[in-house]
C-alpha cells in the first residue's frame, strides 16, 4: 500500500471472473473526481480547451498570490 501511496502507484487486485479490483491513493482518487466533474458538461469542456489553447499561445498573465 505504501507504493501506492509514495510513487502515485496503482495496484491490481485479480479476483477471476473478470471482478479484478484497482486499488489507488485518496490523493489520486480526488484528483480523477476532479476531473470527471470539470468535464462533465460541454461547456465546462469548450471553456477548459479554449483557456489551454490560449496559454499555449502565451495569451496569458502571472500575478503574485496575495499572503494575509
Amino acid at each position: 500500500m505504501d507504493k501506492v501511496v509514495n510513487d502515485e502507484d496503482v495496484i491490481v487486485v485479480s479476483r477471476g471472473k473478470n471482478k479484478n479490483v484497482v486499488v489507488i491513493s485518496l490523493n489520486e482518487y480526488t484528483a480523477l473526481e476532479e476531473i470527471m466533474y470539470l468535464l462533465s458538461t460541454e461547456k465546462n469542456r469548450k471553456r477548459l480547451q479554449q483557456s489551454i489553447t490560449e496559454m499555449e499561445k502565451g495569451k496569458f498573465s502571472s500575478h503574485s498570490l496575495i499572503e494575509d
